[in-house]
């Protein structure tokens, strides 16, 4: 399919040809959160831990005698009733992660470019380049574009003056190509590819 390029001031710059077998295939809402899921399980640390009675630090001594307290008996000052002790059945290091087929990934990818091309929401560029990195300059550009929470994907390397500009925006993020992923593309509203991307993510999901 043939899609129309612009430029970052919002001029036509020509037309270029999308692959169907990556941005026309049917969305498919259940492999999307596959990958999703995949994706936050991926993210979590799992450094949680809590400490049972074997590895809280203490003394071993009974805390006073058996009988004529009027106190309960009491065997430990570790256990998990007592102040300082124990946490029973607590959460403890782990890993969160789980696998997932690699085609699955690749056609999850596949499934969130067509549906920004069904949406209408999918703008590619000629480059990503500012002659400062100001944050006022790069807003003014996408206010000016129409551009809604935007996601801008360029090709291996970033222009720095244009990644700088971007970090004070709120819900504007920057990504190289090999940084596209399933969960920042939902996120998003507007997609904004540069033709070095395409012509990336062509190669890499063909």
């Amino acid at each position: 399919m043939k899609w129309d390029t612009k430029t970052l001031d919002n001029k036509k710059s020509g037309s270029i040809e999308l692959s169907d077998g990556i941005f026309g295939v049917p969305v498919r809402a259940d492999i999307i959160h596959r990958m999703v899921r995949w994706q936050m399980a991926k993210a979590r640390s799992g450094f949680h831990q809590s400490k049972e009675i074997w590895a809280v630090q203490g003394t071993t001594k009974k805390p006073f005698r058996q009988k004529g307290t009027g106190n309960a008996r009491q065997g430990s000052l570790r256990g998990p009733h007592m102040r300082g002790g124990a946490v029973v059945f607590g959460p403890h290091k782990r890993d969160h992660g789980f696998d997932l087929p690699k085609k699955v990934r690749k056609l999850a990818l596949k499934t969130i470019l067509s549906s920004k091309v069904s949406d209408g929401s999918l703008v590619i560029v000629d480059e990503l380049k500012a002659s400062e990195p100001k944050a006022k300059s790069l807003k003014a550009i996408i206010d000016k574009n129409g551009w809604v929470s935007p996601l801008f994907i360029g090709g291996e390397a970033l222009d720095q003056n244009f990644c700088k500009a971007s970090k004070n925006l709120p819900y504007v993020n920057v990504l190289p190509q090999q940084g596209a992923n399933v969960l920042s593309i939902l996120k998003c509203k507007t997609l904004v590819l540069t033709k070095d991307a395409v012509h990336h993510l062509e190669a890499r999901l063909g």
